[in-house]
């Protein structure tokens, strides 16, 4: 075999490697059989070439033979569901015996998921066989006579492609050290300590003080209320878990985005989980999880952009994991799918909006930008638009009742309204809004609503309680002692009530009139 061939075979290596994507799978010892890899998804997906002599056609279907078997081995190894490999041979000339019909079809393994097409590249045709091989043309300029060290210097430029493309991989992994993800894992957790110290992470009081997720508030103007809780956990399980995930995810996305892309994504990603919990969730809520979840979607994006990459390092596992966080919250009760989904996309668009550090794709940015602000903007107008769609009963009532704790009866009174004006009024949201109408001196519309109580809950012996008071101060002791007596009737145990009408009966039975002489 002359230095043309071999040549010949490191010089259609080096090019595969550094002009058409491809990256080393394996080298034989003898340095005479390099498997590549593709990372184009465009190109053949494994190229296999062999610099040997083919002297007779049974050797080389041997050969076929055995190749077909590693394919099924690398198609294992790289996860793939089929596999088609191109078995290029480097040869001087073709097999001296009868051999086109061995290489006419590809030869399928019995699993039927890997194949091996053969391709013979010999002295007189070898250019123009591979023409049509590869999307990007080859520029294989192959003269009759190569000297021992040109050859050499193309075997070592070839070498040095390969130890190049490794080490161009493993700086897409270490783009910067993590910074921003230890300072989020300190932020929460000292957040968390405040919250112990005020109360409790878990009381709602505490939650709502410390910048939870509570739709009625967003509504009234506290978008802030978007970003805050990111940082608020609710329990220590809670604290625990997102912080195990964000120091796993969060140290990876940081390592391939750089500092300050990871920043923006993290927290457009927790706004988008907080966005998508305003329009489909109306519990209150709070969690690093949406954030969380954008890590997934930015690693997502490396995907989109790096496939065989992703596919080789992580990403059979990460929609397993991804599968599993979505199945449990949609199974398990209290947890906030919305948000996950919400940061996963947001998390995507995020990642699409950066790119990569010293790299761009200006379509993929100013679309997912458009995108991005399309997707916000129509959030905000039905949120906008649909305010009482956005309030459930129990986050009002929740409200209603820590503004009360809290003296603040003022804005128990806008809540508990708006919720009545946009939502079917109920006898529990309906009283506790009587009670704040009663504090800041709405005593007529307390008493209408009372009556609404009443009239759809006719045993609520608070409400004829309360009805018998605002009667009582007015001195209308005659309706006064009526609801009070309804109240001793729905409820004769209690004390206050007892007392109640006690009193209103002394104020309402008539002083003895004079004798006369």
């Amino acid at each position: 075999m002359s230095f043309r061939e071999e040549f010949l075979f490191w010089r259609l290596a080096h090019l595969l490697i550094s002009e058409n994507g491809y990256r080393l799978l394996q080298i034989s010892k003898s340095q005479k059989e390099i498997w590549l890899e593709n990372t184009n998804s465009k190109e053949p997906q494994v190229v296999r070439i062999l610099l040997h002599p083919l002297d007779w056609s049974t050797w080389m279907q041997r050969d076929i033979g055995l190749t077909l078997v590693n394919s099924e081995r690398v198609r294992k190894q790289l996860r793939k569901r089929s596999l088609h490999v191109f078995n290029i041979y480097v040869t001087p000339y073709p097999p001296v015996d009868d051999y086109e019909f061995r290489i006419h079809k590809p030869a399928v393994h019995p699993k039927k998921k890997a194949k091996v097409t053969s391709i013979i590249c010999d002295a007189q045709n070898g250019v123009q066989n591979l023409a049509n091989l590869f999307s990007t043309p080859l520029s294989l300029h192959v003269k009759d006579e190569y000297e021992e060290s040109e050859v050499e210097w193309e075997k070592n430029s070839t070498l040095l492609a390969i130890k190049e493309k490794v080490k161009s991989e493993k700086a897409i992994f270490n783009n910067a050290k993590p910074v921003f993800t230890y300072l989020f894992m300190v932020i929460q957790i000292l957040v968390f300590i405040l919250m112990e110290f005020a109360g409790g992470s878990t009381q709602s009081a505490v939650l709502i003080e410390f910048g939870a997720k509570v739709n009625a508030l967003i509504l009234q103007g506290d978008w802030w209320r978007l970003f805050t809780p990111i940082f608020i956990h609710i329990g220590i399980l809670h604290l625990l878990m997102n912080t195990l995930a964000l120091y796993y995810l969060g140290m990876t996305v940081e390592r391939i985005y750089g500092n300050f892309r990871f920043l923006f994504i993290y927290v457009a990603a927790g706004f988008f989980g907080a966005l998508a919990s305003l329009l489909f969730s109306p519990s209150i809520s709070a969690g690093a999880s949406g954030a969380i979840f954008g890590c997934f979607g930015a690693l997502l994006y490396f995907g989109t952009i790096y496939p065989t990459l992703f596919k080789r390092t992580m990403g059979f596992n990460i929609f397993i994991v991804i599968a599993i966080n979505l199945i449990f919250g949609f199974s398990v009760s209290g947890i906030d799918n919305a948000g996950h989904i919400g940061g996963l996309i947001g998390g995507y668009l995020a990642a699409a909006i950066v790119h990569f550090p010293k790299s761009k794709k200006v379509l993929y940015q100013g679309t997912s930008l458009i995108l991005s602000l399309m997707l916000i903007g129509i959030a905000f107008h039905y949120s906008q638009n649909n305010p009482g769609k956005l309030i459930d009963e129990q986050s009002a009532l929740i409200l209603g009742q820590t503004y009360i704790q809290n003296d603040e009866f003022d804005e128990a009174y806008t809540i508990l309204n708006k919720y009545n004006e946009y939502n079917s009024k109920t006898v529990n949201t309906l009283f506790l809004l009587s009670f704040s109408e009663i504090k800041t001196g709405r005593v007529e519309e307390a008493k209408n609503h009372l009556h609404e109580v009443i009239q759809l809950e006719p045993n609520f012996h608070e409400a004829y309680y309360n009805l018998s008071l605002l009667y009582y101060s007015e001195e209308d002791f005659l309706k006064a002692k009526e609801y009070a007596s309804k109240a001793v009737e729905k409820q004769p145990s209690n004390n206050d009530y007892q007392s109640l009408l006690e009193e209103i009966k002394e104020h309402d039975s008539p002083e003895p009139s004079a004798l006369g002489a």
